[in-house]
């Protein structure tokens, strides 16, 4: 995956290391002072600092940049020339995205079957990384940090971005230990503050009405609709900052369906939503911003209205027209 470094990238990146090796000594002296007048909250920040520049200092990979100097805090994701292949490169299916994704908006990717949207949404929390065969570049920043490096841990990055499937995918267990058992496997141990978590979450997802008085029944005794709002639960649970949703109303009848997208116009308020859908109509009543994927690249972003009214691209329209699908 990395590419070949050259003696410029080289030197310069020997030159940084010097900074970042200076920057550190500099932090620590200051610490030092900090320490002497018990000043907390600077403390914080200049540990985090610390932290930071340590990371940047043991990068072996000079290709990599860990963080992005010109983020834009209004995206919670910005993707820069980013390519994906399966396969061992036989199938390209990402080509050059470049793209931000704003923060508490709910984002519709669209697109025909086989475009690159459900290969894009996975790799906002690295899915790909369990497929063999697959390669990457490019860099995906999550609040300014590079997914793919030191800074953001998977574990972490999981726990920020939540995953809501196709098919609603209960574990075969009670309706309170799917929600506690991701809480229990991240260190949550205090039952009280796990019951408290349960209840948030499913309350979270419109589900606890249905639910209060079943939670040590089957999963799989609820219906699909109730199912997939479990999922949902199940997600937001660990307090997550995204919900990447990929066609999480497909399996659903028109009711459930109803119910799902009532509960993404409340989540919004709280979460950045990402969500992949083949209904039109579903876009345009729940998503703010609506990217179109067509053979693996992104070729109009937009908001809904402008994407739907008055597109740029003339494919963007013929999709939409049922033109080409």
């Amino acid at each position: 995956m990395h590419k070949k470094i050259d003696p410029q990238t080289k030197e310069l990146y020997l030159q940084k290391k010097g900074e970042y090796k200076e920057k550190i000594k500099e932090l620590v002296q200051k610490k030092k002072e900090l320490l002497s007048i018990d000043n907390k909250d600077e403390l914080i920040k200049i540990n985090e600092k610390i932290k930071r520049y340590k990371i940047l200092y043991k990068n072996k990979d000079p290709n990599l940049i860990h963080f992005k100097d010109d983020y834009n805090f209004d995206n919670i994701f910005e993707i820069d020339n980013y390519n994906l292949w399966y396969s061992n490169k036989a199938k390209h299916a990402l080509k050059d995205i470049n793209l931000g994704i704003k923060k508490n908006k709910v984002t519709a990717l669209i697109g025909p079957s086989g475009c690159g949207k459900s290969t894009f949404i996975r790799s906002l929390n690295r899915m790909h990384d369990l497929t063999d065969g697959v390669s990457k570049t490019g860099s995906i920043f999550f609040l300014s940090k590079n997914i793919y490096s030191k800074t953001l841990p998977e574990l972490e990055l999981r726990s920020k971005v939540g995953m809501v499937f196709q098919k609603p995918t209960p574990f075969s267990l009670s309706i309170y230990e799917n929600i506690a058992y991701a809480l229990k496997s991240h260190g949550i141990k205090d039952k009280t503050k796990i019951d408290q978590i349960v209840k948030e979450s499913l309350e979270g997802a419109a589900l606890w009405d249905d639910v209060k008085d079943i939670l040590f029944q089957s999963a799989h005794g609820l219906s699909g609709g109730q199912q997939q709002r479990l999922s949902i639960a199940r997600a937001i649970a660990l307090k997550p900052e995204v919900l990447l949703m990929d066609e999480p109303t497909s399996a659903l009848d028109p009711i459930a369906t109803n119910k799902i997208e009532q509960l993404i116009h409340q989540l919004k308020k709280s979460y950045s939503i990402v969500i992949v859908t083949h209904s039109m109509a579903q876009a345009q009543r729940v998503s703010d911003e609506t990217v179109f994927f067509y053979e693996g690249r992104v070729l109009e972003h937009g908001t809904t209205k402008q994407i739907f009214t008055q597109p740029n691209n003339e494919k963007t329209k013929d999709y939409i027209d049922g033109r080409i699908g």
